[in-house]
């Protein structure tokens, strides 16, 4: 992300990051919406079910994208005690990642359709930069958080797929050493070991099959 603002490339820049503010925001706009159905009021009462971004967005983990090409939200409170379903806690985990599976849907068809239809404002290359981005962005963010370590959505949800004692023993090591295997991770990216490029290909090689116009 740096890259581009040293190589003067302050139109792209732009657009990448608000492709990012736009994909946290309905990343964390998802989970405290399907929390609230499931009985819990939490991230409402925080103001945090909201889609402005400015509820969302932790200045520290933007500008960690910026830097390092990794960052983070503000996570939306929870109180599991509040769920009226012994299902809600992987539905509501899964829901920031289905959340940014529709918004990469609605942003390459939207792109298209307008391409399709002549609209002027789907016209020439930002508009094509920015809706691809925002499709693959998304399509990232939810490979990522469905990885199922440290305090990633997808540790809430393997959980559910395994046998109880699996199940146990899973959250013991999560627990335990998680937060340092996702933290390999990004220390691997950052030494140049393209953990996230990985992610990305995957991502682009879903995205013909999200396109239905």
């Amino acid at each position: 992300m740096i890259q581009l603002l040293l190589q003067q490339h302050y139109a792209l820049f732009i657009l990448i990051i608000l492709a990012l503010i736009i994909s946290l925001t309905f990343h964390e706009y998802g989970h405290g919406f399907v929390a609230k159905l499931y009985g819990d009021n939490t991230a409402e009462q925080a103001g945090r079910l909201s889609l402005n971004p400015l509820v969302h967005i932790d200045p520290l983990g933007l500008l960690m994208v910026i830097l390092i090409g990794f960052g983070y939200a503000k996570p939306v409170p929870t109180n599991p005690a509040n769920y009226t379903s012994r299902w809600a806690i992987p539905l509501v985990a899964l829901a920031g990642p289905a959340m940014n599976l529709l918004v990469a849907i609605f942003a390459i068809n939207l792109y298209l359709l307008g391409l399709k239809a002549g609209w002027a404002l789907f016209a020439g290359q930002g508009p094509q930069f920015f809706f691809t981005y925002l499709a693959l962005i998304n399509l990232l963010l939810m490979l990522f958080n469905l990885i199922p370590i440290g305090p990633l959505d997808g540790h809430y949800i393997l959980p559910y797929l395994l046998p109880r004692t699996w199940a146990l023993r899973f959250h013991y090591y999560n627990g335990r050493y998680g937060v340092y295997l996702l933290l390999g991770l990004v220390v691997l990216n950052f030494l140049g070991i393209p953990v996230f490029q990985k992610i990305w290909g995957i991502g682009e090689s879903l995205l013909p099959f999200i396109v239905f116009i």
